[in-house]
């Protein structure tokens, strides 16, 4: 049976457009256009300008383009289940909890990955909670990231949080105390010369790989992370360091792309590193470097204003333990950074 089709022409707002934001301008009543679907729609050959498949996204639309689009039945999402896997909680109340994601573990269920994620263990978590109680995530993680994820337990608690976390202050301001501050570890290939500084650069989405964020200086979304350099060993011809990074702005990957695209690629990243290892002239670093099995980044430290007691909250990740064994055949001192668990996590 052949699928139900969508034709529509071009308009003088489509002009020039890339063909999926013009489908999603005139697909609006349809909840399952989304950017994805829409992208993924013209990628498979479903839809036609003037009669002729097109599978470029990024293909510009003219005034009075005939433009076709297959649209496949919608499959149902199917429910998530409870899964009987242990979860480190660093804080919990009536409202919120935060848990310290390992490395490795996807954050929500995927088409490729549909069962096993932290959202599977959060709903084994929340089994006994009271209604309308339900986990809801407030932040995410990469899957090869460590450290904290904010989850709510209410809608009204996921909305004050979401507010509390979107704003980020920059040093200075004089308004730390009542936004959201996010601080990361990661550990760097290269010599940081400076003890602290900013890194201004735009992130757009990479045009050859949708997966990937691209910086620049003119194109893109404002973005803003703050670093200030822990430590650094000379490791000859590479260098290493350790940075704690404060995002301003929240963008995918920007901690990773900011600091590959300042020369300092974080060990591990399987996307946006360097294997600088080859460099090391310590066998037992440069090897050590080398089987580093994910990014050497850390989500370790998050402080906002509780959504509803308007509380000062502050929650700490201990170091995991691949980074602190690197740190520690690195010879980087991690004085500076809090381990302990039992004061991981602090209510004030």
């Amino acid at each position: 049976m052949p699928l139900p089709t969508r034709v529509l022409t071009a308009d003088r707002g489509d002009e020039g457009l890339r063909l999926d934001l013009v489908l999603r301008r005139h697909l609006t009543d349809l909840h399952r256009a989304t950017r994805t679907r829409v992208q993924s729609w013209i990628e498979q050959g479903m839809v036609t300008v003037n009669g002729t498949a097109v599978r470029r996204v990024s293909t510009r639309a003219a005034l009075g383009d005939i433009v076709s689009v297959m649209l496949p039945d919608e499959t149902p999402r199917p429910a998530m289940t409870a899964e009987a896997v242990a979860i480190d909680v660093l804080y919990e109340d009536d409202y919120l909890l935060a848990i310290n994601k390992p490395a490795g573990v996807v954050v929500h269920p995927t088409y490729k990955h549909t069962a096993g994620t932290l959202m599977n263990a959060l709903l084994w978590h929340a089994r006994a909670w009271p209604p309308p109680q339900r986990p809801s995530l407030v932040s995410r993680l990469d899957k090869l990231t460590s450290g904290i994820i904010v989850v709510a337990k209410t809608a009204a608690a996921h909305a004050g949080l979401q507010r509390a976390m979107s704003v980020f202050p920059a040093s200075g301001t004089g308004g730390a105390e009542r936004g959201c501050q996010k601080d990361y570890l990661a550990v760097v290939y290269g010599r940081v010369n400076v003890a602290r500084g900013d890194i201004h650069l735009r992130l757009a989405t990479d045009h050859s790989d949708r997966r990937k964020v691209v910086a620049s200086a003119t194109a893109g979304a404002e973005s803003l992370t703050q670093f200030e350099r822990l430590g650094r060993v000379p490791a000859p011809r590479a260098g290493l360091s350790l940075l704690r990074c404060r995002l301003v702005t929240g963008r995918t990957h920007q901690i990773r792309v900011h600091l590959a695209a300042s020369g300092w690629p974080i060990v591990g990243d399987p996307v946006y590193g360097e294997p600088r290892w080859q460099q090391v002239a310590d066998p037992l670093l440069a090897a050590t470097l080398r089987a580093f099995p994910r990014q050497a980044l850390h989500a370790w430290r998050v402080a906002f204003s509780h959504p509803l007691t308007r509380a000062r909250v502050t929650i700490e990740a201990p170091v995991p333990p691949d980074i602190a064994a690197l740190l520690g055949i690195a010879g980087l001192s991690v004085s500076r950074v809090r381990t302990d668990p039992v004061a991981a996590a602090r209510y004030r």
